[in-house]
């Protein structure tokens, strides 16, 4: 029993031994010193022609500005930390322009003015009605004195290819002008 134990050790050390041999000599075909197409590369890549670098951007100087505030708000201080002029006096009252912000707002003015389409128009009771197409794909019917968009504007006038409105439109804290819009007749 311990010679077999023993035949099958020396045994099992010869083939570990011819493996090892076999792998030693499949190593060493790895091995080649013939660099020649590298060589090849490398020389390639020299011959050929060199491009130059371009040259950096020139810096352009800039001339440096003083801002003086001369009673004006400063720009770089936010805009809710700015207090405006006291404004105690409606301003609108001066030129009877301001919107009536207290009446309920229709369902045009939640649009811009620049998103509706004016898609035709129907007669119904000898009265001439607009119809408007908003961005949501939803037709609405308007007549005179009707609001839309969103700068308070009153349709005032309705023809069979163009609405008129006047819209009311804040340049100033308290102060409005009256604006004249129209949205054409899309064909």
């Amino acid at each position: 029993m311990a010679r077999n134990q023993l035949s099958l050790k020396s045994e099992c050390q010869r083939y570990f031994f011819i493996v090892y041999i076999i792998f030693l000599m499949a190593l060493s075909g790895c091995e080649n010193n013939n660099f020649s197409d590298l060589n090849q590369y490398i020389a390639r890549v020299k011959s050929e022609p060199k491009e130059s670098i371009q040259p950096l951007p020139k810096v352009i100087k800039v001339e440096s500005f003083e801002f003086k505030l001369n009673k004006q708000r400063d720009p770089f201080e936010a805009i809710d930390q700015y207090e405006f002029p006291n404004t105690s006096i409606d301003q609108s009252d001066i030129n009877g322009v301001k919107p009536d912000i207290k009446r309920p707002k229709e369902e045009l003015e939640a649009f811009p003015l620049e998103s509706l389409k004016m898609v035709g128009t129907v007669i119904t009771k000898s009265i001439l009605w607009g119809l408007i197409k908003a961005d949501n794909g939803t037709i609405y019917r308007v007549q005179n004195g009707n609001y839309m968009g969103k700068n308070y504007g009153k349709i005032i006038n309705i023809s069979t290819n163009k609405i008129e409105l006047l819209e009311l439109v804040s340049y100033k804290p308290g102060f409005w002008r009256e604006q004249h819009a129209v949205l054409m007749l899309i064909e």
